[in-house]
Parts: structure tokens; sequence; C-alpha cells
């Protein structure tokens, strides 16, 4: 008998599932201990799936269904439920088959599968989620097909078979479909995973963001704390659904000019959303109410968890299952709360108040209230608004890769900005950075490389330049603080992408033209010789000026210089006016303004043509308490419809005024105080350009047909059979039989105990040889004088090995080898290592002291193409070495970006292999050689990128 505390019970099969409605589910194996729940949701499944599941009228279920329903071994027959509050709501199962379609045991690799899911959860992509996670199952197993036989109406099921991506058979038997599925992952199937993936999570986003009511639980009557400063802040926007407060000792029916309930169940009708503002050990009571009265969401602004340490982390464990146990999803705790300015929504459950001007096309994500109010209070100031914010605070659920899924098919968010404390699933981060990035700017501040308290992630070990590389990789924009991620968001959001990296340079102070000048050149773009306008140059002198730059197809982008005038001023609006007329009148190029000490103008750029300028914008602070509000007469929210009422946003929205760029917004022209700012977000729009056009042309990863990918991984299987779960270093031997099997070939080595057997090493070999120390401090430390090469006799190899034991010790101490000479070139590095941020990481740098101290080494992430090959050899500094310097030789690269492609196809082919370097690799000017190579392999770590649908667990 196997019970969910049973040894044998396979526990890491259990996972919490997004569903295409948004909500979530979880996902277990079914246990001896399920009978009652089995019994229960099979009397809530209706006679039609009833008839489906079993091809005949089916009422009930016996007393052996349900043992056999219950009893499985997790090997042969395999059940998995889904689950929301502790209850059923799907089965899955399968059984292994024989040829003969009877019950067997492995090696046979064939099973039955069935499903029955409760009406009630039909057409929430229920049957799908679980298929994919009993195809993983089964492929655990050693099962490679499944079957399924499904009567020709119950069309819905056929269509959860054929749509999965897998390759397939199809039949019609004995008035039955017959379908067998390969559960080897297809480029479709994992396509239609993805997609899958994205529709749900966007979808669980949109509901949190999205409600049509909302409730606030923990409103003091007094009108002080934080619930009443997000009952105010909802209210005072104008949110268009229903708006509710909840405090267990209301005596009133109004708090704040909200109706008010003692509890969520006293509401009397759905609600979408929950706010969350009570204490830390009262909000478990909170969520259970929730759960049980249908709520989608939770933004829980509660402190006190894992932020807080050891104990407040266990409890935001705790809150997340509870949560999840409801089909519930969760932003927080600890959070700052969300914002969508949409005009049909309006909503603010947030701690802080944005004006009537926040609404615009910038999407913002925070894990940090307090940078929260910092980034909106920047925006803001300079003319921007937003679409969405999202500040997650310890984000224990919903996290900056689910308001990805989101913002990737939003219309309303142009630019996608994000300060980021850590990075979550690295790897899943990457891939849907890279799939928005491909279609609007995604710009990223890190906060650092450590994990911060209320974080349960793992930290990096790469370096800071290296982690900004391969975010770059991804097409991220990665910024270091959030000034700059609000300059490089501002030009993002209201300018065009620039076509090149020419840059033209105009303005009425030559100082500040220079400056601009140099700042360009720093930031590796072409700045065009700076036109001097002089000081006496009008609003005029600067609409031709830039008109002509714009006109010219000498420069992509322009950055528009000026101080303030000596002797009688020009109104500030008149030069903005002069500005917006010559970019309207030569649409298509990026424009920057650097100002000295002119506020007014950057206030009059940032104002949209036709629109009318925003009030003085001041510095968001969060709400502070206050005392209770009396209604105010006619505002919607204060007088909320009772429960049925229809939600006001099925009325016409209200006319948006801000706009996308090259619409009604444009003129829109974004102001720097100082040139450096402004050259580097002109700088980042350029290198994000140039990536987008590369798209067109991303490469591909090379099919090499002498791979032995089979070979490998009945290799690496033996090697970790009965190994501990700490990684091991293999041997020579092994290591090179590893490499070869994917086409690396590691010259050998013989090892040279003494002199004499390092003269027989020489003559195996052949003249010329060289000789080296292979000891863990001296190992690829040339400078030290462990190694001497060419030589060419049997005398020159005595007297080298004689000078190598009296210089650095006893040849027991040195572990001396003797290798073949091999033709000279340019000696480099190749790696690959797992890093717990990053995933999977290829680097290449030439051997050597100098490159280590200067940190000059390239990234890219594995699976690598032939153009990201290409791009990694040429993106190190010292480069030029490999290409023919001063007049030497050019190397083969060719064979260098083979070498590369090979060592991340075995990477990426076998996750077990955690790290391998290979060095030093001689590249000569034909072909190359491995002189040696150093491989750790563990126990494969879990995929979550390339497994079944799943949210992190707790």
């Amino acid at each position: 008998m196997t019970t969910e505390s049973d040894p044998s019970y396979p526990a890491h099969w259990e996972a919490d599932v997004v569903l295409r409605d948004g909500g979530t589910a979880r996902i277990r194996p079914i246990t001896t201990e399920d009978a009652g729940r089995l019994v229960s949701f099979y009397e809530q499944v209706s006679d039609e799936s009833k008839y489906y599941r079993f091809f005949a009228p089916y009422p009930r279920l016996s007393d052996r269904d349900v043992h056999r329903f219950t009893h499985h071994d997790y090997v042969d027959r395999v059940g998995l439920a889904a689950t929301i509050g502790g209850e059923f709501i799907a089965t899955v199962r399968f059984d292994r088959i024989g040829p003969e379609g009877r019950p067997a045991s492995a090696p046979a690799d064939e099973a039955e599968v069935a499903f029955l899911v409760q009406d009630a959860h039909q057409g929430r992509g229920v049957a799908s989620a679980l298929l994919e996670h009993i195809g993983a199952v089964a492929r655990e197993r050693g099962i490679r097909r499944f079957a399924a036989e499904v009567l020709p109406a119950n069309s819905k099921m056929i269509k959860v078979f054929t749509d999965v991506g897998y390759q397939q058979k199809r039949s019609f038997e004995d008035g039955a479909v017959r379908l067998t599925l390969d559960l080897e992952p297809t480029a479709e199937s994992l396509a239609v995973q993805r997609a899958r993936e994205q529709r749900a999570e966007a979808r669980s986003v949109q509901r949190l963001l999205d409600p049509g009511s909302v409730a606030v639980i923990g409103v003091s009557r007094s009108g002080g704390g934080v619930g009443a400063a997000a009952l105010r802040n909802l209210r005072d926007t104008g949110f268009h659904g229903h708006l509710y407060a909840v405090n267990e000792a209301a005596s009133a029916d109004l708090l704040d000019g909200v109706r008010a309930y003692r509890t969520v169940a006293d509401i009397g009708a759905p609600v979408d959303l929950a706010v969350v503002a009570v204490p830390a050990d009262r909000v478990p009571d909170a969520v259970r109410a929730c759960g049980e009265h249908g709520v989608q969401g939770l933004v829980v602004l509660s402190a006190g968890y894992g932020e807080s340490g050891p104990a407040g982390l266990q409890r935001q464990r705790e809150l997340v299952r509870q949560v999840r146990s409801y089909g519930m999803r969760l932003i927080g705790p600890n959070a700052f709360g969300v914002i969508n300015t949409a005009p049909d929504v309006e909503l603010n459950a947030s701690l802080a108040p944005t004006p009537a001007s926040a609404r615009g096309r910038i999407g913002l994500f925070t894990q940090s209230g307090a940078i929260g109010i910092a980034l909106l209070s920047g925006l803001l100031r300079r003319g921007e608004g937003l679409s969405s914010f999202v500040s997650a605070g310890n984000r224990a659920d919903v996290s900056g890769n689910d308001i990805l899924q989101y913002w990737y098919d939003d219309d309303s968010t142009d630019v996608a900005l994000m300060y980021l404390e850590t990075l979550g699933n690295p790897r899943k981060f990457t891939r849907l950075a890279r799939r928005t990035a491909a279609v609007k700017p995604v710009v990223v501040a890190r906060g650092g490389r450590h994990t911060p308290a209320g974080h349960v992630v793992p930290g990096t070990r790469l370096p800071e330049s290296t982690v900004s590389e391969l975010l770059r990789q991804a097409g991220v924009i990665r910024v270091d603080t959030v000034t700059e991620l609000v300059d490089v968001g501002l030009l993002l959001a209201g300018q065009p992408l620039p076509a090149g990296p020419r840059v033209a340079i105009l303005g009425n102070s030559e100082s500040l033209g220079v400056l601009t000048y140099d700042a360009c050149l720093t930031r590796g773009l072409r700045p065009l010789p700076p036109l001097d306008l002089t000081t006496a140059a009008t609003p005029r002198d600067f609409r031709t000026a830039l008109a002509d730059a714009l006109a010219s197809p000498d420069c992509d982008a322009v950055v528009v210089t000026a101080i303030p005038w000596v002797g009688e001023s020009a109104p500030a609006d008149d030069l903005a006016g002069a500005l917006r007329d010559a970019v309207a009148e030569h649409p298509g190029k990026p424009v920057a303004v650097v100002h000295v000490e002119l506020g007014a103008l950057a206030e009059a750029l940032s104002t949209a043509a036709g629109t009318v300028a925003p009030r003085p914008a001041t510095a968001i602070t969060p709400t502070a308490p206050a005392a209770p509000t009396a209604p105010v007469a006619g505002a919607p929210v204060a007088q909320t419809p009772p429960p049925g009422t229809p939600r006001p946003a099925d009325t016409p929205p209200a006319a948006d005024t801000a706009t996308r760029p090259g619409t009604a917004g444009e003129g829109r022209i974004p102001a720097y105080p100082a040139a450096e700012r402004a050259v580097r977000a002109i700088a980042e729009a350029v290198r994000y350009a140039q990536w987008r056009r590369s798209l067109a042309d991303a490469g591909q990863v090379p099919e090499y047909e002498d791979i032995d990918e089979a070979g490998a991984a009945t290799q690496l299987a033996a090697l970790l059979a009965g190994a501990a779960d700490s990684p091991i270093t293999l041997d020579e031997a092994d290591a090179r039989a590893l490499l070869s099997r994917y086409g690396i070939r590691v010259l050998p080595t013989l090892p040279a105990p003494d002199a004499d057997a390092a003269v027989r090493a020489a003559r195996a070999l052949g003249y010329p040889v060289a000789l080296k120390t292979t000891a863990p401090h001296l190992r690829h430390r040339a400078d030290l004088g462990g190694v001497r090469l060419g030589l060419t006799t049997e005398t020159e190899l005595r007297r080298a090995y004689d000078e190598l034991a009296d210089a650095l010790g006893k040849p027991a101490e040195l572990l001396p080898v003797v290798q073949a000479m091999v033709p000279r070139g340019v000696d480099t590095v190749v790696r690959s290592v797992i890093d717990p941020a990053a995933g999977a990481v290829l680097s290449f740098g030439l051997a050597g002291v100098p490159s280590e101290l200067l940190g000059d080494t390239a990234h890219r992430l594995v699976p690598a193409t032939d153009r990201d090959a290409a791009a990694l050899i040429r993106s190190i500094r010292a480069a030029p070495l490999l290409f023919g310097w001063r007049g030497s030789d050019p190397v083969d690269t060719p064979a260098l970006e083979e070498l590369l492609l090979r060592l991340s196809r075995l990477v990426h082919d076998h996750p077990e292999v955690i790290g391998v370097s290979l060095e030093p690799v001689v590249v000569a000017t034909e072909g190359l050689s491995v002189l040696s190579a150093t491989v750790r392999v563990a126990r494969p770590p879990v995929r979550t990128d390339l497994g079944p649908r799943t949210l992190p667990s707790y």
C-alpha cells in the first residue's frame, strides 16, 4: 500500500500548473488514501462523460474499481489526479501493455492511457496538462508510446490527443478511434507546450490586472494603515468594477465611502481579486475565506515572510501552498501592489497614488516597493505613463516570467521595464525575454548578484559582466541603475529604433557638443562632427538644423544639445515646438535632447503634441494614513452597485489620451540633463535594433552525422551508476572517450613517472614531444616553467626531465606526462559550465594569464547556433590575434567554431555533463588540437524548462 508518506511514493511527480483560464491546479500521484476522493469525484461526472470513458453506461464505481484505480506500483500502473482544494477534478492513468495488448512489465514500452475530467472543469485545459505530466512520467519509466481508444463522438478528447504535437498514428477499430502517440518530444510538441504555457500564464496575470470586482481585506475603521490606503487608491483612481471593504469589526455599511462587510463570504457576489492587508498570522484565515468564496487571485501586502528570516520563509512556503490549493495565484507577499491604467479598468490596487496623467505605453515590474516608487515618480515627472505596474515583493508565486508572458501579447504595452533582484528560473526567463524582445524592448536593471532574503532562488557564480552578456544575447537591454532604466525606457517608448550607429549632434554650445561626441565614441557609436549653432541660435535655427540632420542619409539618430540663452531668452515652449515640428516633418529617426538648466524645456518636450500639459509632477510617496472620508457624491466606487449589477466595463470605454509613438502622441521627445545619459540610451537602442535585425537570420544548431548521442548516454549512465549525489571528475580515458563520441579528439598523453618512462613514451608517440607537469598547482601554468616544448632527441628529453625535477620538485609531486607536438598556433580555452542562475553557458577566450586578469572571455547560452559560435570568437578583445594581427597568418576559425558547436551539443544533449574545460586548444592555420580536457558529471538536474509545464515548487 502506497501513501504520500511511503518512501516509494514519487513525490517529484507532484506539480502545480496554470490552466488555460488562468486558474491553477495541483497534479499528484493517486494513492490508496484517495478512495473517498475518487468516489466523490466520480459522482460529480455526468453520465455522458462516464459513457465516453468506459464505452458503456457506468453509473458508479464498484469496490473493485476503486481498489484498482487507487492502487498503483508507479512503474507499470500509474494514476495522476488534478486537484483543487484537495478534491479531484480530473484523473489520468496508464497501464503498461505488451504486443498483444495485455498487461506487461518492462521492457515493454507501450501503455494504454485514459482520462476523465469533471464536466464543470472541461474546457480549462486540464486534460492537456495531465497529458504532458503523464507523458513525462511514462518516459521516466521507459514507456515510449501511448495507445488510446476514444469514441468518435468524444471530439474533445480526440482533440486533446491530436493537438499535443507528438508523432501519432490514427485508425478506426471496432467502432472506436485508436490513437498511438510517440512520446519522444518533438519541435512541434515543445512549441505546442510553450504556446499553451504562454496563454495560460498570460491569462492568469490578466485575471489579476483586469478584475471585475475587488475586495480589500483589512481596512481599518480609523482610515489608517495599509488596507485603508489601498482602498482609497482604488476608489480615487476610479476603478470601473465593484469595490468592497472587509473588516471583521465593521459596524457601518461604508468604510471610506465603500460598502463594507465583516467577511468575504458576506459579500454575496463574486470577487475576482482580493487585496490582503492583515497581519501575517491572520493571512491564512483570509486566504481560506477567499478560496472558499471562489476568489481568483490575491495581492498580499502583508509583511513578515521570507524577508524576516527562516520562520518567515517557512510561513511564506505555507502561504503559497495554501493559495495554490484553491486554484488561485498570488502577488507577494510583502508586495507594493498592482496598477492597470487601461481606460476600461483603471485599477490601482497599490500603495502609490497615481495622477490622471499616469496612462502610457510602458509596462513596469519591480521586486522592490521602494524602487517601484522611484520608477513611477521618474516616469511621471518626465511625461511618460504606464500601461501596467506590478510590484511583486517576495514574488513567491507570480514572477517576472509571468509578467513577460502577459506583456508579450498585450497591445497596451510597447516597452517592458523590469527591476529584478533575482532571475528565478533563468532558462525560462531568457527564453521568454528573447521571444518578447523580438516584438518589443525588454529593459532590465538587476539589483544585485546575491539572493536577498525572501527569494528562494539560486544565486549566480558568474561575473556580473557575464550575466549582462548572456542577457544581451537574449535581446535584453541590460542597464545598471534605475535612472538608466527610466532613461532608456523613455527613448524606446517615444522614438523609433535607429537604423545604425551614426549620430548627428547639433546645438547652441560647442563644449556640450564635444562632450556628447566623446560620449558617443565611448559607447561605440559613430558620431558626426558636432554642428555648433552658437549661443545666438533661435528656435527657428534649431528647427532648420534638426530637419536637415533628419533628412540626411548620413545619420541614424540625432542628439540636440541646448543651454540657456544669453540675454533675452526664447520661451522653452517655442524651442520645444520647433523641435517637434522638425521631427514631424522628417519622422523615422530617434531624437534625444540634452539640456543644461532648462527644466522648462524638458517639461515642454515631455508633452505630446496636441495634448494638454500635465500639472507639475511631484514625487510619488506611499499613501499615508488619513482620517475617514465621507462618501463622494457621484463617485463610481463610492456608490458600489449591489451584487448582480452589470460591470461598468460593459459600457464603451473613455477615450485614451496616451497614444503609441507615431500616432497622436507623436512629438514627445525625451530630454536628459547630461550628455552621457542621452548617449547611453541611444547606444542601447542601437544595439537592440541590431539584435532585432539579426533575428532575420538567427542561425541554426548544426547536425553532425558522426555524433554518437546514444553511446554517450550509455557511457554516462554507466559512469553515474551507483555514484554519490556529488559531482565526479572523469579520468583522462573516460573524458577522452566521452568527448570523442561528439567528434572532439583530445591529444593523448602518456605518464612519465621517471626519465626512462618519458623516453619510452616519446618513442611511442614519435619525436618531437612536449614534457609537461600535471600537478594541480602547476596545471596550465606555463609561466611557472612546468612545460618543455619541441624536444627532438632522447638527450634533450632527459635533460628537460632533470631540469623540471631540480626546479619544481620530485616527479611524484609533478606528475609529468609526455605528449606529441602539434603545429604552432594560437592557444585558446573553450569551456562550458552549468550555472545555477544562467543555465548552460559556453565560454571562449585566449589562454594565458593576461586574458584571465583582464576578464577577456566571451559567453553564449547553450545550445549555440552557427551564428552564435562565429560571434563568440569575434567578441573578445584579443580576437585580432585569430585573424592575422600584425601580419601573422590567420588561424582556422571554422574549425574553432565547429569545436564550439560540438561541445554545445554535448552539454545540451546530456544535462549530466555539468562542466567541460578544453585547455589549451591550439588553433593552427589548418585545424586545431585539444591538448587537455577536464569533464565533470553528475546526476542530471531537474530541467524545468524542458519538462511539462509546472510552477516553481514550494
